[in-house]
């Protein structure tokens, strides 16, 4: 058997002013083929996972280029077309194959392209052949459009929010995918449309049940090969915006369907409950001080550069110094310009800084302070799982009895030891402020005595109701209210 595996994948806000070429992808994950790291990135574990399975297995694996950029603006026409023929050129060299599995992440929105992935998928089979197998890893936070559905045998997704399982999720992938191929199954896909946008942590309930019913139908039915909630991502203003079910049977289109419409159903029946319970700025440095032990850990749940924003708001920080708190710990605020000055003056050297607060309104305003430069650190890294993520040169800085970790290259908060490489011990701290949604509560939550979840200033558009899209449909909820009174959708 010959497999070819490749990964091309980044998260666009289409509301973010950071757009994305080739260096940002550099900066984050450029592996050409047969350079990829021992571990994976996220989005490229079907490559790593493809390497152990090959060795166990004897088959052939060709390894395209894998490549991750951060979550941020649209991506330059040019850099994703260039990416993406790099592959495909890669692709014609290795035929011919018996299937080829990828990394993608679901949510990538270019210049001149609303789908990209759709875009590659097209390509992929257009070169492949009807015959050959197709299948890609997802984020959840993507969208699944008709092009893709079109272009693929199946997908898998990761469950988990924060994703602590993309690696399982991989392993999963290829099992299927070796499957087909030595003629055990044959995959059929069936998906749900749920007509609604939403987030769906599974740190919390409903959610953390629905998952784990789900793993158990997969292990208790023969029938059901994979099953995966596509929750879509409300930052992108795309056509094919929304959350969808994807059921993968055993040659049982049917039965998938009515899973899937099943399982889509009740997500729509809990509509609006998912989401952690948020407080504004002031009422969460209040909550955080009333905690008599620490670290109480303050997650700025909207400026998350996982979603694409800067990650430079400093509505939390102003917040705190206003209130003379002491013993809190920023991580981080990007600002390069500022991090170039620090590494400038040197560890130790005490200078005045203007830091953050410039990418975009409603992020604060930039902080000035005569700051100590306690550390620095090129290509600085934080643990992610059994991942590493990189938030590039960094300065830990210190004044009015505050700790900041300003970046270089936009991360956010997945770990503790994002502190920790910065000299910063994160639990005898009286606040732990991050940038997160909830990626940062698997690892965050062995230390803190307390969560608060802060929507702090306008970084992020997070009320789809409200939000000024240009494409996405407006007949899903929340922007009406029960948009299954016409007839469902079922793929």
């Amino acid at each position: 058997m010959r497999f070819f595996t490749a990964a091309l994948a980044t998260e666009t806000n289409t509301f973010s002013p950071i757009c994305i070429d080739r260096r940002a992808f550099e900066a984050s994950l450029y592996a050409p083929p047969g350079k990829h790291p021992a571990t994976p990135t996220l989005c490229s574990a079907p490559v790593t996972v493809g390497r152990r399975l090959a060795r166990e297995h004897g088959f052939e694996l060709i390894e395209g280029t894998a490549t991750w950029a951060d979550p941020a603006g649209l991506i330059n026409r040019e850099t994703y077309e260039g990416l993406r023929d790099e592959i495909l050129d890669q692709l014609r060299a290795a035929l011919p194959v018996d299937g080829v599995v990828l990394g993608l992440h679901g949510a990538m929105v270019a210049d001149g392209y609303d789908d990209p992935e759709g875009d590659f998928l097209t390509r992929v089979r257009e070169i492949v052949g009807p015959d050959v197998l197709v299948c890609a890893e997802l984020d959840p936070h993507s969208h699944l459009t008709r092009k893709r559905l079109d272009a693929a045998d199946f997908f898998v997704a990761f469950k988990e929010f924060p994703h602590t399982d993309f690696v399982d999720r991989a392993i999963d992938l290829w099992q299927i995918a070796l499957d087909t191929v030595e003629g055990r199954v044959v995959p059929r896909m069936s998906v749900f449309d749920c007509r609604m946008i939403d987030v769906f942590p599974t740190s919390r309930e409903p959610m953390r049940s629905f998952v784990d019913r789900m793993m158990d139908m997969e292990s208790a039915d023969p029938d059901i090969l994979s099953l995966s909630v596509i929750h879509g991502f409300m930052a992108g203003d795309v056509p094919e915006m929304g959350t969808r079910v994807i059921a993968v049977t055993n040659g049982k289109a049917e039965k998938g369907a009515a899973i899937a419409r099943d399982l889509g159903m009740e997500l729509f029946s809990l509509r609006g409950t998912f989401m952690m319970p948020q407080l504004n700025e002031r009422e969460a440095v209040d909550e955080a001080l009333k905690t008599a032990e620490g670290p109480v850990v303050i997650a700025d749940v909207w400026d998350n550069p996982g979603g694409g924003t800067a990650g430079d708001s400093t509505v939390l920080l102003e917040e705190v110094l206003a209130r003379g708190v002491t013993g809190a710990a920023f991580g981080t605020i990007w600002d390069p310009i500022a991090v170039q000055i620090c590494m400038a003056a040197g560890e130790g050297a005490e200078i005045p800084l203007r830091f953050g607060a410039k990418s975009a309104p409603g992020t604060g305003n930039p902080v000035d302070a005569r700051v100590t430069v306690v550390k620095l650190l090129r290509n600085a890294e934080m643990r992610f799982g059994e991942s590493y993520a990189p938030f590039g040169d960094a300065a830990h800085i210190r004044f009015a009895g505050i700790d900041v970790i300003l970046n270089s290259t936009r991360a956010q908060s997945f770990d503790p030891s994002l502190f920790e490489v910065m000299g910063i011990d994160p639990r005898p701290q009286r606040l732990l402020v991050i940038k997160s949604t909830n990626h940062f509560h698997s690892s965050f939550s062995k230390i803190a005595s307390k969560i608060i979840y802060c929507a702090a200033g306008t970084p992020y558009p997070n009320n789809p109701a409200k939000t000024p899209y240009r494409k996405a449909r407006r007949t899903i909820w929340p922007m009406v209210e029960n948009p299954h009174a016409e007839k469902d959708v079922v793929a």
